[in-house]
């Protein structure tokens, strides 16, 4: 094996070693940041999601949804810094999840281009969630792993 090769294997292994430590934190970390962060700024008009999500949902008051979504979003976030409270935070996040693929299908005028190829900015930022999905499952899926050691 050529000195470069060994030095990239001994890198990897480095590498996965500190990611088998620490990226169930990091992921969690980072999940916690994006979900509080976007939910501080919804009750201040500053998410530019406010305006689909207020056309989604018509049948609660425009700033009482807008409350009620920054609370759940923020409480998505917190409950994924709390390994204990895993469960609990993989259902309510799936529930939130079902609803920002709402617009999709109830306001495609506002989430496509070309439908169903060609996205918006507001319609890539729904997308983008399947991302956010991926991560939640490997949370879910570790966490359970750990469970049955």
């Amino acid at each position: 094996m050529s000195k470069f090769k060994t030095i990239i294997s001994q890198t990897e292994k480095k590498l996965f070693i500190l990611l088998s430590i620490y990226l169930d934190s990091y992921l969690r970390i980072a999940l916690a940041v994006i979900y509080i962060w976007f939910g501080v700024l919804k009750p201040f008009g500053l998410s530019p999601a406010d305006a689909l999500a207020r056309k989604t949902i018509t049948f609660i008051p425009g700033t009482t949804f807008v409350w009620i979504l920054a609370f759940w979003e923020i409480a998505i976030g917190v409950l994924f810094l709390f390994k204990p409270l895993t469960r609990i935070a993989v259902v309510v996040f799936f529930l939130h999840c079902a609803g920002t693929f709402l617009p999709l299908a109830l306001l495609p005028n506002d989430t496509f281009t070309h439908f169903p190829y060609a996205f918006t900015l507001e319609g890539q930022y729904i997308i983008k969630n399947l991302m956010s999905i991926g991560v939640v499952l490997a949370i879910w899926v570790r966490y359970v792993q750990s469970k049955k050691k």
